[in-house]
């Protein structure tokens, strides 16, 4: 009898042990425990004034008075990057798209006279100045020196492997002029993807699989862009490595969070602190992030970008059309996902559809209209920025 009351008696002894050891541990570590819990639920907040002091300082107050100014239906406007039609300029207008970016079958045709010319009648009509697009990469990617130069240009990779940085500067100061000259402010490049290996599908537009040098290069791009003022787009944030193609497939990335710090973020922190106005945002589902959006939807994704990178700029999601995101957000609310996940810009090829879902997502408290004049405070910054105004 003895014995089991001694027994029961270091039962209980030791369930009073953990009791008060747990009781310490949570009274030293509630703080800690309290922090995470306000991390997992972090939202997106409306633009902070700090924002004033980033990328976009000399013309933040000026874009903030000019928003205030506008109709709801013109902010929502501003939020899109349209694909460009000629035969949809006049119906579009209506609808007051931010910009146009344009794809090699545009500049089908045209001289660099006749493309100017078009270029300036779709800014004329248009009530508010346009950011008019393009991907001129180099290499493979080559929308317009394929039709406006003796010869396209070569890759990034190809210039430096020939003469460094300093042939690169050359033929990026040429390239600028090129685009200047018919009308082009934005160039969605330079690519920060750190490929794995050569036998990735970001290899051969990438520069490589060196971090080091690829954030060196990166530093170098965006200098040279806005020492010709032209504005350029980091992509595909957060770091392409070894996915597949996401025009035609869904990707999902498993490699750790850890990889994400230790390579792919490095190039675009490096465009961020050369003053890099844009980052474009991948349709890849990165599971250590957010394994149930692809990242251009993900809040958890652009928040890895603001607060982690620090980027003030403009985000801009990758075609909200291509199949990695048609395939996996079927209802017709994609465009409100990317806004509300921190978005400023979306590039669409469906735009009328898209503006009137955004539309109706505001007027049914589903966006915030403080939301919407965040991403348009930055689109109008980013075009007195340009001189666009």
């Amino acid at each position: 009898m003895k014995k089991k009351k001694l027994k029961k008696s270091a039962i209980f002894f030791f369930l009073f042990l953990v009791l008060i050891g747990g009781g310490i541990l949570f009274y030293f570590n509630k703080d800690y425990l309290l922090k995470e819990k306000v991390i997992l639920k972090k939202e997106i907040q409306p633009v902070k004034e700090h924002i004033s002091y980033g990328v976009f300082h000399d013309t933040y107050q000026e874009a903030k008075d000019k928003v205030k100014e506008m109709s709801l239906e013109e902010k929502i406007g501003q939020l899109f990057l349209v694909r460009y039609s000629r035969y949809a300029v006049d119906e579009n207008n209506g609808y007051y798209p931010g910009g146009y970016i344009l794809f090699a079958r545009d500049f089908q045709g045209h001289s660099k006279e006749s493309m100017k010319k078009e270029i300036d009648y779709v800014q004329e009509i248009s009530k508010y100045p346009l950011i008019i697009g393009v991907d001129e990469e180099g290499g493979t990617v080559v929308r317009v020196s394929q039709y406006f130069r003796y010869d396209s240009f070569e890759s990034p990779k190809y210039y430096y492997d020939q003469g460094g940085f300093e042939l690169l500067e050359e033929r990026e100061n040429e390239k600028a002029e090129l685009l200047k000259s018919i009308g082009i402010n934005l160039n969605l490049a330079p690519v920060a993807d750190l490929p794995t290996s050569e036998w990735d599908f970001m290899y051969r537009r990438s520069f490589g699989t060196d971090v080091d040098l690829t954030s060196e290069y990166i530093h170098n791009m965006v200098t040279y862009s806005k020492n010709n003022g032209i504005n350029s787009c980091l992509k595909h944030f957060p770091g392409y490595g070894n996915n597949v193609d996401t025009h035609t497939s869904v990707a999902i990335d498993e490699r750790n969070y850890q990889n994400f710090l230790d390579r792919d973020y490095k190039p675009f922190e490096s465009g961020i602190v050369a003053g890099v106005p844009c980052v474009l945002i991948s349709h890849n589902i990165v599971s250590s992030i957010d394994s149930s959006y692809p990242s251009s939807l993900s809040q958890k994704v652009v928040l890895e970008l603001r607060d982690r990178l620090g980027f003030t700029g403009i985000a801009i999601t990758d075609d909200l059309a291509m199949d990695a995101v048609s395939q996996y957000v079927s209802d017709g609310n994609a465009a409100t996902m990317a806004v509300n996940a921190g978005n400023d810009m979306i590039i669409t090829s469906d735009f009328i559809s898209m503006y009137y879902e955004l539309l109706k997502s505001v007027q049914n408290g589903v966006v915030k209209e403080e939301r919407i004049n965040d991403a348009a405070t930055k689109v109008l910054a980013l075009k007195y920025y340009s001189g666009l105004f």
